[in-house]
């Protein structure tokens, strides 16, 4: 009896560390199959009729301006101003009051000269998962250009694509320093969470909603 109880625990022990070997391959592998869809310069990226902008901070501790925020928000604004965008799906979050993002993104692209009109909130994106999943079943966006770093996007355009949307990323600039050493180091654990979001559990989007038509046009 004691022998076979202790098979038993080997057998699920293998099992759990051939699924964790399982989800780290395939967290390994989001960089190289994304890639091909993400581009480092607008004039070789497919246009598209909606840009997805993912939403962060606009400042960071003791008010400094967040420089992701305005390397995203500059990239943005030239995927518009360049005809490789129409409309750009601003999506972040705004869980309370005192804190919105998609405000903020908002302010900062009709600072760039992108108009209102064009600028389309989703304050519901708390996660790549929820901005990339609403922009599809919310928004009806089928096909998309993602904005964010590289590091970033390559995550989001795995995800974007394995839920049915035909997703292109572009890299908004980097940043440097150790201020931009610690989003690339937290990303290795984000991508193995995605991979458990669309292999494992089918995560879906936190919140639902009506459908917003303007963007399937």
């Amino acid at each position: 009896m004691r022998r076979t109880s202790l098979n038993w625990r080997r057998a699920v022990a293998a099992a759990v560390s051939l699924a964790c070997l399982a989800v780290g391959v395939e967290a390994a592998r989001i960089e190289g199959r994304s890639a091909p869809f993400v581009y480092a310069r607008a004039s070789e990226l497919p246009a598209a009729r909606v840009a997805l902008v993912l939403g962060c901070s606009p400042r960071v501790a003791g008010g400094r301006r967040n420089q992701f925020f305005i390397a995203r928000m500059a990239a943005a604004a030239e995927l518009y101003h360049s005809g490789k965008a129409s409309y750009l799906l601003l999506s972040g979050d705004n869980s309370r009051p005192s804190y919105d993002e998609p405000t903020e993104m908002k302010l900062a692209l009709e600072g760039l000269g992108v108009p209102s009109e064009r600028l389309v909130l989703d304050y519901a994106g708390f996660r790549t998962l929820d901005s990339v999943v609403r922009a599809k079943e919310v928004f009806g966006v089928k096909r998309v250009i993602v904005v964010s770093q590289h590091f970033h996007n390559v995550r989001a355009v795995y995800l974007a694509r394995a839920r049915g949307l035909e997703a292109f990323g572009y890299d908004a600039a980097e940043v440097g320093g150790l201020g931009g050493a610690w989003p690339k180091v937290r990303e290795v654990a984000s991508r193995i969470f995605a991979v458990l979001d669309v292999r494992v559990f089918g995560t879906r989007a936190r919140f639902g909603g009506p459908p917003e038509p303007r963007l399937t046009g």
